[in-house]
């Protein structure tokens, strides 16, 4: 569709297809200025937008009052019925809407705490983290999630663990206490951390070369990269040539043709002279790498070394077992992506705006980047075969309790409940920018890398510099701030357009309002 816009200081055109890109908005757009700079986290201070459409459907399918109250909190149990009640709205189980979790370490961070959520999210907080409590329930109340997830531990204590809404609309079932989604780039910030720990075990050096590991990567002028350009996404191998398919990466079968795209790919830059986010391609590096060294995929060594003994159910190569826990994905609607682009354009620009100019030509590092593997649009992320898959860009899957607990000993300098998953040495360098830039050539916006997790600018996730993670496309977030041994997770079905979330930000900000945090 084509919309013409006209005001004061701005004349554009913008034409947006119906599908999503890995980036928010696949656009093509003329004309518009922009201004560098524009905060995400005022974008997240405004209100966001009621859907009520949604909110009507999501509240029929539950048959859930109409809440306008914000001071209102809920009744223990799923929406006033009993804690024992063996089924909830229109015959759903209610199993592990309080305590159904299989894992004792997990079942240990779902105990009730002492303030019941309020209306219309689900679970329960810790005095002192009202902000963040009634921050996620408005989202909720006001449509700007179907379905969510957010929990939040403190000095290795849950202090709050919340959800709400649906995770299939079609199929009205509700988001439970341990519903899981996709979590996309998410999945980077777990491939790092597996990284980091056989840096830790002393099998990976970040300052070597790639090649000392993986001889074939010396290939095109590769042979001076080292481990740490290419984790914080400086060696100018954001895009591939070679054409390959989503459908090759799934199947064993084509490892060898994607292995072979990946060591024959010609930086697109002197390494280590740029930065530019890897969006797609971090993945197939960090796992062939990983592989190479550890003789193992990274999803079996997460299980095995991170995800079980922290009683986390985040999953990379997500089993059968764990289908009916996932929910629906669902992407902004087009109207949402026109109509924010052009309020953008008329206040002056955004990120948005300008990563929408970037894809212009036809050979733009931005159209390269999300180019290739060629079939990996969002509709691919609902489906079965991505989610068994080990695509250590995107196809991770976790409950927002799960993503919290992966974080936990990163939070607390490499340890957690009396065990030592890494030294605290091997932490401290992540806290300081290792890259930075004020644009980086992809996502348009000032980020930085640090041993392959995210570090943002003040005030998006954390006021504070040393705190580090991975957020994902549409929302979903994994974060830490050892300063505060902070660990958060938030998960979510209704994905946003912005290349950072209003609502994660707006839940971020809200936690450093509570009172513990700020006499921390």
């Amino acid at each position: 569709m084509c919309y013409r816009l006209r005001g004061g200081h701005a004349r554009a055109r913008i034409n947006i297809r119906s599908t999503v890109s890995p980036v928010g908005a696949v656009a093509r757009y003329s004309g518009v200025p922009g201004v560098p700079g524009a905060d995400e986290y005022d974008r997240a201070r405004r209100a966001l937008p009621v859907r009520r459409s949604v909110v009507r459907q999501r509240d029929e399918a539950l048959r859930l009052p109409r809440v306008r109250s914000t001071g209102l909190t809920a009744v223990e149990g799923s929406r006033g019925l009993p804690c024992s009640s063996p089924s909830g709205p229109r015959g759903h189980s209610v199993r592990g809407l309080h305590g159904s979790v299989r894992h004792p370490l997990m079942r240990a961070a779902h105990a009730k705490l002492s303030n019941d959520a309020p209306a219309p999210a689900l679970g329960t907080y810790s005095a002192g983290f009202e902000p963040i409590a009634k921050r996620f329930a408005l989202h909720l109340r006001n449509g700007a999630e179907v379905g969510a997830g957010l929990c939040v531990f403190h000095r290795g204590k849950c202090v709050l663990d919340l959800w709400g809404g649906l995770a299939d609309l079609e199929a009205r079932r509700p988001w439970v206490d341990d519903t899981r989604i996709v979590v996309f780039s998410v999945t980077k910030g777990l491939a790092a951390m597996a990284l980091n720990m056989l840096a830790d075990r002393g099998q990976l050096d970040w300052d070597k070369p790639v090649a000392t590991y993986w001889p074939a990567f010396a290939a095109a002028g590769k042979e001076r990269v080292t481990v740490r350009t290419l984790c914080n996404h400086r060696a100018g191998l954001l895009a591939l040539d070679a054409p390959i398919t989503i459908d090759d990466c799934l199947r064993s079968d084509r490892a060898d043709v994607v292995r072979g795209a990946i060591e024959e790919q010609l930086p697109a830059w002197e390494p280590g002279s740029r930065q530019g986010y890897h969006a797609l391609t971090f993945g197939l590096y960090a796992s062939e790498l990983f592989r190479s060294i550890a003789g193992e995929s990274i999803g079996t060594f997460l299980q095995r070394e991170l995800f079980e003994p922290l009683g986390s159910d985040a999953r990379l190569g997500t089993p059968d077992s764990e289908d009916s826990r996932v929910a629906r994905l669902y992407t902004p609607a087009a109207h949402e992506r026109v109509f924010g682009l052009a309020r953008d354009a008329l206040r002056g620009g955004s990120t948005e705006t300008r990563v929408v100019r970037a894809l212009l030509p036809k050979r733009s590092l931005i159209r390269r980047a999300f180019g290739n593997p060629r079939g990996g649009g969002i509709a691919e992320y609902n489906e079965v075969p991505v989610r068994r898959a080990e695509l250590a860009w995107a196809s991770a899957t976790a409950s927002a309790r799960g993503l919290a607990r992966a974080y936990l000993p990163f939070a607390s300098a490499g340890r957690f409940e009396g065990r030592e998953y890494l030294r605290a040495s091997t932490l401290e360098p992540v806290y300081a920018r290792q890259s930075w830039s004020e644009c980086d050539s992809v996502l348009q916006k000032p980020i930085g890398w640090s041993q392959g997790f995210v570090k943002e600018g003040a005030h998006v996730f954390s006021p504070n510099p040393e705190a580090f993670g991975h957020p994902g496309i549409g929302g979903a977030l994994g974060w830490c701030d050892p300063t505060r041994e902070i660990a958060l997770g938030y998960v979510m079905n209704r994905m946003s357009w912005r290349v950072r979330s209003p609502r994660a930000i707006a839940l971020c900000r809200a936690l450093y309002d509570c009172e513990p945090l700020r006499a921390s």
